[in-house]
């Protein structure tokens, strides 16, 4: 029987988290060209990736993914984007939905006494 390399999984965890970096990357990139399919397809890849190697997405590249359709988003092309109520409100032209993220107050953040 053979040992489990433990190097093994740090290193597949690395190659996970820069592949699906550039996934988003391209995604970016082609939904400024107006090919949305094909950025929809790279955010795909992207969960497929991330599921498999149970590395978590970066919230910076989650805020661009609707969460009920999982296409990528571009406000003014496929979404909206709104702030009411101290929330991002973003509303996906795809399938009609809204997703709410709060926001953060800044002030208790400044207060260091």
């Amino acid at each position: 029987m053979s040992r489990k390399r433990v190097g093994d999984k740090k290193f597949q965890k690395s190659i996970a988290k820069n592949r699906i970096q550039c996934l988003f990357r391209l995604a970016e990139e082609y939904a400024l060209y107006d090919r949305l399919e094909l950025s929809d397809r790279y955010v795909f890849l992207a969960r497929k990736i991330s599921m498999r190697y149970l590395v978590p997405i970066p919230a910076k590249f989650k805020r661009r993914v609707c969460k009920h359709c999982y296409c990528y988003l571009m406000p003014g092309i496929n979404c909206r984007v709104r702030i009411h109520r101290s929330k991002i409100v973003t509303y996906c032209y795809n399938c009609k939905k809204y997703m709410r993220m709060p926001l953060r107050d800044r002030s208790t953040k400044s207060k260091c006494n």
